[in-house]
């Protein structure tokens, strides 16, 4: 069977794409792989860095040209699903912590459409620099602020709406990622962090989404509740995917052909604001066998369950075979009683 195609692009992601496409102009291929490689394997590494990975252009337009498009879907789908658990609220200001190039600014301005005052903090000047050149090409990013910052103990935040953290959290040390949430929740009425979806990765939202929890914070998702997760520790980790299409850069350094790949994240996204979270959320990918669906379930009551949609459930069958990995369950429907999209 055919892999699906990834999904249609919204207009802030095609035009995302198209501002990256020419960051590699004048890069030997080789070179621009090879810088991808290597920046890969330090922020992959287990030790916290102390100065910025980043260091200059060329390697900036080569982490861009290939991580950009996996951190912006990734960040978007927690948007979605807390804008789902949040209907009707719209950030005013938005502040990315740690945002470098600024792919969580384009997810923002992708689920909430408009003009908003945009921060965003890193320490690495080539990266904010880079950012700043390719956020022209959006109109509501156009009048951001990006401003270095050294992240971590000594980070103030102002007052915002909504702060990011976006693949921020394995760069630094214990104490200075909890000092990066409190700072955070301090400062915003919501708070979204998206991690790698590896079990240390989850490891360490996981423990941002209790620090969130303790200063008053309602999880909105991916969570049901915002009690203790139902996970035991040590067997399994929460993680969900996303796909993305594949630039020629991607295919050069994984040596593939397929024209996208899943990008596997880890999220909390928690508010001050009244919530209305999903029943339930799907945390493994559906298991699709002859007139059945298999659903595994993070349920309200703080455990996990799998479920099992037949045919005889109709309406539910129905929308169970078109259920994707992190989706809530079962879906919100009008009141005809269809499946609201």
């Amino acid at each position: 069977m055919n892999a699906p195609a990834p999904a249609p692009l919204s207009a802030p992601a095609d035009t995302l794409r198209a501002a990256l496409a020419g960051l590699l102009d004048g890069l030997p291929p080789k070179q621009a792989a090879q810088a991808v490689e290597r920046l890969i394997a330090n922020y992959r590494g287990a030790t916290p860095t102390h100065a910025p990975i980043l260091r200059d252009r060329a390697d900036v337009a080569a982490y861009a040209a290939y991580r950009m498009p996996a951190t912006f879907e990734a960040v978007r789908s927690a948007l979605g699903a807390f804008a789902d658990a949040v209907p009707g609220w719209v950030p005013g200001s938005h502040t990315d912590v740690g945002g470098g190039t600024g792919a969580a600014t384009w997810a923002v301005s992708a689920t909430w459409p408009g003009v908003r005052p945009v921060t965003v903090l890193d320490w690495a000047e080539p990266a904010l620099a880079l950012g700043r050149e390719i956020a022209a090409a959006n109109p509501a990013l156009r009048d951001a602020r990006w401003q270095r910052s050294r992240i971590g103990a000594v980070l103030s935040l102002e007052s915002t709406d909504l702060v990011t953290v976006s693949y921020v959290l394995n760069e630094l040390s214990e104490p200075d990622r909890a000092a990066l949430v409190d700072a955070a929740a301090a400062a915003a009425q919501t708070v979204v962090i998206v991690e790698a979806g590896t079990p240390d990765g989850y490891a360490r939202m996981l423990a941002a989404r209790d620090r969130l929890v303790a200063a008053g914070f309602r999880v909105a998702a991916p969570c049901p509740h915002s009690a203790a997760c139902p996970i035991a520790p040590g067997t399994d980790w929460c993680h969900f995917s996303a796909r993305v299409s594949r630039s020629s850069l991607h295919r050069q350094v994984k040596g593939g052909s397929l024209a996208y790949e899943d990008e596997k994240f880890s999220y909390v996204a928690a508010t001050r604001l009244p919530v209305t979270p999903a029943p339930a959320r799907v945390v493994r990918k559906p298991q699709i066998r002859k007139g059945q669906v298999l659903l595994d379930l993070c349920e309200t009551d703080e455990r996990l369950r799998r479920v099992t949609v037949t045919k005889r459930h109709g309406d539910d069958y129905r929308a169970a075979r078109d259920t994707d990995w992190g989706d809530a369950w079962p879906p919100a429907r009008d009141t005809d009683g269809h499946d609201t999209p």
